[in-house]
């Protein structure tokens, strides 16, 4: 059973640098906190979102049917991340189209929608941001920061941005940087979307319009990565929409797995924003905390003293285990705590986000491991 969740928001009015240059000021950061946090404030869990997620991480909002956070299954009351343990904080990154300040607001200098002027934004800068809610919360350290995906770069930034406020890492489907491919697969969903003739250069908020046609491109391409083969042939295979037989048409719908994507990129077009798209493959790109160190990730990595849980999926082609492996080596390199499981599952990159017994119980062992270390003070002699 799911509780009620209630989104809230901190405005900052100092700029915070970023890494690209400039800075950004006079934004808001939306969040949502679950279960309470400890007298001593040690019990605060960080959940860092992926692409096309949020703040609403867990629970669902009243009065609204079928609104359950995006990580629901894993967050809530008795759940693997039990919030009657822990003090869960989700939070909207700057830049996203779900409450923080990003291309559809204001511009505090010119008073105009930012637009295609929001500056880039990487993965270190969301870190910074969300470095600052938690002073503004009053959690100096955090008992665990926990991400999929994009979500588990930003789990593996804090631990060296941050070192000293980071007790445990979990780092799910995730590398430490992307791939040729990867990156190849972010261009052709941005150019998708930049030559959409409503795009206006990313000023389309002042024709009235929205970029549709490449939104449905760019998120039919990524639905195409986030599932396996073997799922996308169980599911769909090569089943008509209509009928036993071909239209013989090279326009209209003829396959489910058609039909699949279309609705997929019509429903995401309705509600993303084609700018906010643009900036956070973007940081997916940039992230490389190895560049720095002449691509040398054990040099990168040996800034964390964090304790680390790693967890990858045999049939993720996008994010696959040999990236969550680099992770790991370079971490035993540097001698560090690594915990590590690599789950047979056929779901492919989603399978972060879905309910698997082995998954949920190496997540659920992990956490319960930091409840007991919270609690061990408590009850030493």
């Amino acid at each position: 059973m799911s509780f009620i969740a209630t989104p809230q928001f901190l405005h900052f009015a100092d700029p915070l640098p970023l890494t690209g240059g400039g800075s950004i000021r006079d934004y808001t950061l939306a969040y949502e906190t679950y279960g309470t946090l400890d007298a001593d404030g040690s019990n605060a869990v960080l959940v860092c979102h992926a692409l096309n997620a949020s703040h609403h991480v867990a629970g669902v909002y009243e009065g609204q049917p079928r609104s359950e956070g995006w990580w629901d299954n894993l967050i809530g009351p008795g759940k693997p991340v039990d919030t009657n343990r822990f003090f869960v904080i989700g939070v909207n990154n700057l830049g996203s189209c779900f409450g923080s300040t990003g291309p559809m607001h204001t511009h505090p200098d010119t008073g105009e929608i930012y637009g295609a002027d929001f500056p880039v934004v990487t993965v270190e800068d969301w870190v910074n941001a969300q470095a600052r809610l938690l002073d503004r919360l009053g959690v100096r350290q955090l008992a665990a920061v926990l991400g999929g995906s994009l979500g588990g770069m930003q789990a593996l930034s804090w631990t060296l941005q941050h070192p000293d406020r980071v007790r445990h890492a979990v780092v799910v489907a995730s590398a430490p940087n992307l791939t040729a491919e990867n990156i190849a697969f972010n261009e052709v969903a941005r150019r998708a979307i930049v030559t959409d003739p409503d795009f206006h250069g990313g000023h389309f908020y002042r024709h009235g319009v929205v970029p549709k046609r490449g939104l449905r491109i760019a998120r039919m391409i990524g639905h195409i990565t986030y599932l396996s083969d073997d799922v996308m042939n169980e599911k769909f295979g090569r089943q008509l929409r209509e009928g036993l037989a071909p239209k013989y048409s090279t326009q209209d719908i003829e396959f489910q797995i058609e039909s699949y994507l279309r609705y997929q990129g019509d429903k995401f077009s309705d509600y993303f924003d084609a700018n906010t798209y643009l900036l956070i493959t973007r940081a997916l790109d940039y992230f490389d905390p190895a560049l720095a160190h002449g691509g040398n990730l054990t040099l990168a990595l040996a800034r964390a003293t964090a304790r680390f849980l790693l967890v990858s999926f045999t049939t993720d082609w996008r994010f696959s285990p040999g990236r969550s492996r680099e992770i790991v080596k370079a971490l035993l390199d540097n001698r560090r705590d690594v915990s590590y499981a690599e789950i047979d599952a056929p779901h492919g990159h989603d399978a972060f986000l879905l309910d698997d017994v082995r998954y949920h119980g190496v997540i659920a062992s992990y956490f319960q491991r930091i409840a007991q270390e919270l609690a061990a003070p408590e009850t030493a002699p």
